[in-house]
C-alpha cells in the first residue's frame, strides 16, 4: 500500500505562484507514474499533469502548459507541481496520484492506484 500526502495548497493573488508537493510512503515510488488532478467545487474532476517514472517524460493540459510544470525527486519520494501566473479558474483541489502497475504517466484518472488526501488551491482576482 501506497500513502500520497500533498502539500502546498493556500491562498495566492491571480499572477503569484504555489508549489505542490506529494510525498510517497514506501520504497517503491521511483518505478510509479505519477500525475496531478484538479477538482473544482462542483465540476469533475481534470487531468493537470502527468511524469513517467524516471522525470524524462511529462505532459500537460492545454490549460496550463506552458504555466505548470511537474517533476518528481525519487530520492525524496515526492512529486512536484510548480504553478506559475496562476488564474482564478486554477482554482480546485489538487490530488496527486500513482501508477503502480506502470512507470508512464497517464491522463485517466482511472488507470491509477493510489490517491492523495488533495490540497486546496484558491486563487483571489
Amino acid at each position: 500500500q501506497v500513502q500520497l500526502v500533498e502539500s502546498g495548497g493556500g491562498l495566492v493573488q491571480a499572477g503569484d505562484s504555489l508549489r505542490l508537493s506529494c510525498e510517497a510512503s514506501g520504497r517503491t515510488f521511483s518505478s510509479y507514474g505519477m500525475g496531478w488532478f484538479r477538482q473544482a467545487l462542483g465540476k469533475e474532476r481534470e487531468f493537470v499533469a502527468t511524469i513517467n517514472w524516471s522525470g524524462a517524460s511529462t505532459y500537460y493540459a492545454d490549460s496550463v502548459k506552458g504555466r505548470f510544470t511537474i517533476s518528481r525527486d525519487n530520492a525524496k519520494n515526492t512529486v512536484y507541481l510548480q504553478m506559475n501566473s496562476l488564474k482564478p479558474e486554477d482554482a480546485a483541489v489538487y490530488y496527486c496520484a500513482a501508477r503502480r502497475v506502470s512507470r508512464a504517466g497517464s491522463t485517466w484518472p482511472n488507470e491509477y492506484d493510489y490517491w492523495g488526501q488533495g490540497t486546496q488551491v484558491t486563487v483571489s482576482s
